[in-house]
């Protein structure tokens, strides 16, 4: 077919490089150019599915009086993003006790007061609008971190000693990498629940370590995804009214005018990363023999929405590692 799909190491470390288009805290666009597309995909396939982060796993009930039922509030509570590094922690063993090398505890301990009535001489004169709403909201912020682990006894004999859901031998906040500050492990103004007058919820919440391929309120990404540079190319020069008709044309700006003196001017490609390559400029069939569109097939703009656990930055370094490990064990096996 004319197209060459050797791989030549030697060349492949020459031309290989990532470029960073964008980096915020959730957010990063980066170019990764001379590369094949099954590694590109690998990339993705691992940052959805097999970087580690911190979850909810276990919901601990004591009480639930809101119109949520245990389960969809459990469901709720496990897809709120830990941000606490996973790296600290290590997986939960079957058959193996929660401890504080495995499990971040939480409290959630919400209620919507009632309204309170005063009464003047026996009788009811009104409701009081002091510490009165029909409804209150429960947010994700509520989340007490409990470092010391559960505060909830195991049901049992209770002439025994009482036995907690976690077993931690020492305070959380002693050990490195854990923020100062509780409010700062999970994300706020998440809602969790509505509760109406005289409801309330209170409950424990267990997070552990997993990966997304289990279950997706492990996935560390909101969405990871690549697409080939567009490559735009002008074959003739398109000058004058024909020229801002192909500029009005693209619906992302793509093309713009360059004055060429003598009141001439002509079209350019200015903007071509900005492609989307919906070949509006070559819907007219007149158009075919002016515009090409194409794609860099070794050039790729890989785009990583992190939830909120981990930087996109640390999460693409994860997944360069897990990458390494999995070419390691091949290369052992067959050696």
């Amino acid at each position: 077919m004319g197209v060459d799909n050797s791989l030549n190491m030697k060349q492949f470390r020459k031309d290989f490089r990532i470029e960073v288009a964008c980096l915020t805290d959730e957010d990063m666009e980066f170019d990764m150019i001379g590369i094949d597309p099954a590694i590109a995909n690998a990339f993705r396939r691992i940052l959805i599915a097999e970087v580690p982060t911190m979850a909810i796993e276990k919901v601990l009930v004591a009480n639930n009086t809101s119109e949520i039922h245990d389960e969809v509030l459990a469901h709720r509570l496990g897809l709120i993003p830990i941000k606490i590094d996973p790296r600290l922690f290590d997986y939960v063993a079957e058959g193996h006790k929660y401890n504080e090398r495995n499990t971040v505890v939480f409290k959630l301990h919400a209620e919507c007061p009632r309204p309170v009535k005063k009464k003047l001489h026996g009788a009811v004169e009104g409701v009081s609008q002091e510490n009165f709403s029909l409804r209150k909201t429960v947010y994700s912020d509520e989340l007490q971190w409990l470092p010391c682990g559960s505060e909830l006894e195991k049901s049992g004999d209770s002439s025994s000693k009482p036995e907690m859901y976690t077993s931690f031998n020492c305070d959380q906040t002693s050990m490195s990498g854990f923020p100062d500050e509780a409010s700062e492990l999970t994300p706020p103004r998440i809602v969790l629940a509505r509760l109406g007058a005289g409801q309330a919820i209170e409950l424990e919440a267990l997070a552990v370590k997993g990966v997304g391929k289990t279950h997706a309120k492990w996935s560390p990404v909101a969405t990871a995804w690549y697409r080939m540079l567009p490559e735009v190319v002008l074959l003739k020069q398109i000058e004058d009214a024909k020229a801002e008709e192909l500029v009005k044309k693209c619906p992302v700006n793509v093309f713009d005018i360059e004055d060429i003196g003598n009141g001439r001017k002509k079209a350019t490609v200015s903007r071509p990363r900005a492609c989307t390559l919906c070949r509006e400029c070559i819907r007219d069939p007149s158009w075919r023999d002016s515009v090409s569109l194409r794609r860099v097939k070794d050039h790729f703009i890989f785009t990583i929405e992190s939830t909120g656990a981990l930087p996109p930055d640390v999460l693409f370094t994860e997944a360069v590692k897990i990458l390494e490990e999995k070419c390691e064990r091949v290369i052992d096996d067959y050696l």
